[in-house]
């Protein structure tokens, strides 16, 4: 017999922002953690593939899934503790990112504002190690606590034991097993006392300069963000989407160099490491997609990153258009992209936003 908070043949099309059709054979809305641990313990769901749903934000259905999604819908946001230096706070995996960030700008711990507007809830962010404007929320994770399917406990990972990269963690690394092992329960934050604004990212930057703003408050930095991101990315709600479709690629400096001398408008961020980050939503409207369609699917008109359902795609249709735009991008110039979402196959676990 199932528990009351599982449904069967449950559709996934209203759960995934790029609107893709698809099923779950099970699927369970996951209020506590109570409730996990009757999926652990249940004889027929604890052998099934999990996967692990927040908004469904940043990910790819290719096919329906035969195992049992896990909806995240844990809330809780609090002040866990502070010292000196820092306030630790915490919010649990269900809470929704942005309205979490916004939260934290009314109660004075300050340092998310550049990741305003981020759909997806905090429970993806340290997954996806999500970023934007010049700050990745790894500049501040302190904790995440994580419930472990194999033996039913609780395990916490410390920021190191992440493994935070670009767009990248240990969730996602150590690929399907460790995604489908644990489902991420809360994250806590460490947001500094002392607050400095990051408004290097040019846009971030023009826009305080036009307004004479030079020394922003938290709340002008969240503002300017918001503003620059509902100007260049599209509403899923209208216009279904996973935001940034591809990763920004990182290349050697060489490299980048070769390519700046030959495109001198081309952005680049050099990183810490010596390699350089190129915008690839530059390269891919300089391989001729921005705003271009491939059946029902398109790159947007206002931010080529982005690749948009036009009603009624199926997964070939994206597969289809993304496997173009990469092809594309190589034959001008000799960079691969890689996709950003998480595609979710007919077999397998894994981890979405």
């Amino acid at each position: 017999m199932l528990p009351d908070f599982i449904v069967q043949k449950a559709s996934l099309a209203a759960r995934n922002t790029l609107a893709l059709a698809a099923r779950a054979e099970f699927l369970a809305s996951i209020e506590s953690r109570e409730q996990l641990a009757t999926v652990a313990a249940h004889p027929l769901l604890s052998r099934l593939p999990r996967f692990i749903l927040g908004e469904g934000s940043n990910l790819v259905l290719a096919a329906d899934f035969p195992g049992i999604v896990l909806k995240m819908e844990l809330k809780e946001r609090k002040l866990a503790g502070e010292d000196d230096s820092c306030y630790y706070v915490s919010a649990a995996a269900g809470e929704n990112w942005h309205e979490f960030t916004q939260w934290t700008l009314q109660h004075g711990f300050f340092g998310l504002e550049n990741l305003s507007l981020i759909p997806g809830t905090v429970g993806a962010a340290p997954i996806q190690n999500i970023g934007a404007y010049g700050v990745e929320a790894g500049d501040f994770l302190h904790e995440v606590e994580a419930f472990d399917f194999a033996n039913g406990e609780i395990r916490f990972f410390s920021a190191p034991e992440c493994k935070l990269a670009y767009r990248s963690s240990i969730f996602k690394q150590e690929g399907w097993h460790l995604c489908g092992r644990y489902a991420i329960l809360r994250v806590v934050f460490r947001l500094p006392k002392q607050w400095q604004p990051r408004t290097e990212y040019g846009d971030i930057r023009k826009r305080l300069e036009l307004r004479s703003i030079r020394t922003p408050t938290p709340q002008q930095v969240a503002e300017t963000v918001m503003a620059i991101r509902r100007e260049k990315l599209p509403d899923p709600l209208k216009l279904p989407n996973v935001g940034s479709f591809f990763q920004n690629p990182l290349v050697a400096a060489e490299l980048a160099a070769a390519l700046s001398s030959a495109y001198p408008d081309l952005p680049v961020y050099p990183q810490q490491d010596g390699k350089v980050k190129l915008a690839a939503g530059w390269l891919i409207e300089k391989a001729g997609w921005k705003g271009r369609n491939l059946g029902p699917v398109g790159m947007h008109e206002a931010q080529a990153l982005v690749l948009v359902n036009r009603g009624g795609a199926r997964f070939a249709d994206v597969q289809n258009l993304a496997r173009a735009v990469r092809e594309a991008v190589f034959a001008r110039f000799g960079i691969h992209l890689e996709p950003e979402p998480i595609v979710v196959l007919q077999t397998g676990a894994a981890h979405g936003d």
